[in-house]
């Protein structure tokens, strides 16, 4: 049985990521859907429902990444683990090109192309976004 997230700890996870998706970096706000606060490391495979362990992710990254740990690196040819947004630090793992995501590691093309963040749906919503930021 999965443990609730408190709102006191809902609370802290959008405003540790400043309303923005930690895996695709897509702000919060621009339509009507929430963004899901997400265990880094699945309940499934007994990641804890603690701060050190939630991530909040757009719907599209959440619905992507289920309960996956880890992708195999076709470059590499061996299985890698996704990026952790609380382990591991963002820009050392991807760039943004235009609105472009581009992996710079290992777990960053597996963690890119696991939940999908250049499908073109996902390019309009970061076109969007900087349309609206910009």
């Amino acid at each position: 049985m999965s443990e609730a997230i408190s709102s006191d700890l809902n609370r802290l996870v959008r405003r540790r990521a400043r309303r923005r998706c930690e895996y695709c970096q897509l702000p919060e706000g621009l339509g009507f859907i929430t963004f899901h606060v997400d265990h880094c490391i699945s309940q499934k495979h007994d990641g804890p429902t603690v701060a050190e362990n939630l991530a909040l992710a757009c719907p599209a990254c959440n619905a992507h990444k289920g309960s996956d740990i880890a992708g195999l690196d076709p470059e590499e040819d061996r299985p890698v683990a996704l990026f952790n947004p609380r382990t591991q630090v963002w820009s050392e793992h991807f760039r943004q090109d235009d609105f472009l995501i581009v992996g710079l590691t290992a777990t960053g093309r597996v963690t890119a192309r696991l939940l999908r963040m250049n499908d073109a749906d996902r390019i309009l919503d970061r076109f969007d976004a900087n349309r609206w930021n910009g």
